[in-house]
């Protein structure tokens, strides 16, 4: 998740939701996000995520990454990641008087424009094809969903990826909450390198975490976790904090 590119998320959780930038609007979310499993640290600093409404229920999407690699016995590695783009239509809206949610689909494509050989990249692209529902009651709000990632290629396979979030405001500036997730196993082998966050386990995870509202063009968003399944071999703790800015 932190070497291959900025992850598939709505930050800071890795769950996304279905909910698109406004028409004509940005979103910015850049951040320092890691991880640490038995065989060393990664992560990404800075993780850059841009998100322009380029039309009315529709959000595009460019991820940038910085990852940075240090296992165990090995060279620390440093440099640019995959690059990942894609869209997001909300093509149910809310009924805020009544219980149904809005629900989006959010295509999403990496490039491997990262360099595998140093843990830097995945190496090829991949395909998340994900589907994302939320509902928000009073000063609660709740969103999950999941999807398949398309990611055969050599020692790596398909899997699936599935998530849920619940979040209360407790005042126009903290939104506190957490996220609980699964990902079956994307590698058929244990990999070379471990800490470049790909497994041949299945995994599940926790985040607790939020944000903290400045004004309405700026926030700090923050999480920090880890695994409850295969967690010695997959996420013995991960972290992510950054600024969120709308404009």
């Amino acid at each position: 998740m932190a070497c291959g590119g900025a992850a598939v998320a709505g930050p800071p959780f890795v769950t996304d939701d279905p909910e698109p930038v406004d028409f004509q609007h940005f979103e910015i979310n850049t951040a320092t996000l890691g991880a640490r499993t038995p065989g060393g640290r990664a992560g990404s600093a800075p993780g850059i995520d841009i998100n322009y409404g380029i039309l009315a229920d529709t959000q595009f999407h460019i991820g940038l990454a910085g990852p940075w690699q240090a296992s165990d016995g090995k060279a620390f590695q440093f440099g640019y990641g995959d690059t990942e783009f894609g869209l997001k239509y909300r093509f149910v809206l809310e009924d805020v008087a009544h219980w149904r949610p809005q629900v989006a689909i959010y295509p999403t494509i990496d490039l491997p424009t990262g360099d595998a050989q140093r843990g830097l990249g995945a190496g090829h692209a991949r395909l998340f094809l994900p589907l994302w529902v939320q509902k928000s009651i009073g000063d609660w709000q709740t969103y999950g969903g999941g999807g398949y990632w398309i990611n055969r290629y050599d020692d790596s396979r398909n899997y699936w990826f599935a998530g849920w979030t619940l979040l209360r405001k407790f005042s126009d500036q903290w939104t506190i909450g957490g996220e609980i997730f699964h990902q079956t196993a994307d590698l058929r082998i244990e990999p070379a390198l471990v800490g470049n966050g790909l497994s041949s386990r299945p995994s599940t995870g926790f985040n607790l975490g939020g944000s903290y509202t400045i004004d309405q063009n700026w926030r700090i968003i923050f999480s920090a976790g880890r695994g409850l399944q295969n967690a010695a071999v997959t996420n013995q703790f991960s972290y992510y904090i950054g600024c969120q800015s709308s404009f």
